[in-house]
């Protein structure tokens, strides 16, 4: 099971009251989670660690954790989620080429409109994506999800399969534009991402995604572009998901 740390005083205080230890021992144990861990007088601030059951990817978070206990302890109700038009009426559309089918098939897209980031929420929505990453997307083999600011992006895009000669783009933190070619050797040097190299690598041709004006979002499942990279200022999020599972996609 995933162990998620969390702010302790931030949740208690979402959860409108302190707790004892052995209570909050007991408070998740009738939920179905587990404490694991208290660091008090072991950090600053203190975390308190939880073991997450594996199919619950809505609790990766500490938004997750804090609405479902909220929800369970009664203090508020379930969140009704909808999806709504766009206020102009208007829907992006995406096309997906034929040539995907030689790499990663699926493809499927969403937008978050409206969204307020500060530090905090910012760096949970970071870490959200990356704990989706690890457990349900087996470190992206079967699932890798991109995010980006949409309003540096123009409609409607297309996700396409190419040589990796011919992908050029500044990709993520980076100002300097590379080919996908140059990419893969570049970040064999990455602690982090040199891992998911070899998901495509071998491949004839590479994922990539593109808004109207050509500009790239995003070469799943390695690196998205620096272009579209969401800030504190991002109000709008297009997320893109790429798949080689239908099943672990439409999770």
């Amino acid at each position: 099971m995933p162990t998620i740390s969390v702010d302790k005083h931030a949740l208690y205080k979402a959860l409108g009251k302190g707790y004892a230890r052995d209570e909050f021992d007991e408070l998740c144990f009738e939920f179905g989670i587990e404490l694991d861990d208290d660091t008090t007088g072991q950090e600053e601030p203190p975390q308190l660690k939880i073991e997450i059951p594996a199919n619950r990817y809505d609790m990766l978070c500490f938004e997750g954790i804090a609405m479902n206990l909220n929800v369970f302890l009664g203090r508020q109700a379930m969140p009704q989620y909808r999806l709504s038009r766009p206020k102009d009426g208007k829907l992006l559309e995406v096309t997906v080429k034929p040539e995907t089918q030689q790499v990663r098939q699926y493809f499927s897209c969403a937008i978050l409109r409206g969204v307020k980031f500060d530090e905090a929420r910012y760096q949970s929505f970071i870490s959200l994506q990356d704990k989706l990453h690890q457990n349900l997307a087996r470190q992206r083999s079967l699932v890798a999800i991109g995010t980006h600011d949409l309003d540096t992006l123009k409609g409607p895009f297309t996700y396409e399969a190419l040589p990796p000669e011919q992908i050029k783009f500044a990709p993520l933190n980076q100002t300097k534009e590379m080919n996908a070619k140059e990419m893969m050797e570049f970040f064999e040097k990455d602690l982090q991402l040199r891992k998911y190299l070899p998901i495509i690598r071998d491949k004839p041709v590479y994922p990539i995604i593109y808004d109207a004006n050509r500009t790239v979002l995003s070469m799943p499942p390695i690196i998205n572009s620096n272009h579209s990279k969401i800030t504190l200022k991002t109000r709008d999020v297009f997320i893109d998901i790429t798949a080689t599972d239908k099943t672990k996609l439409e999770i």
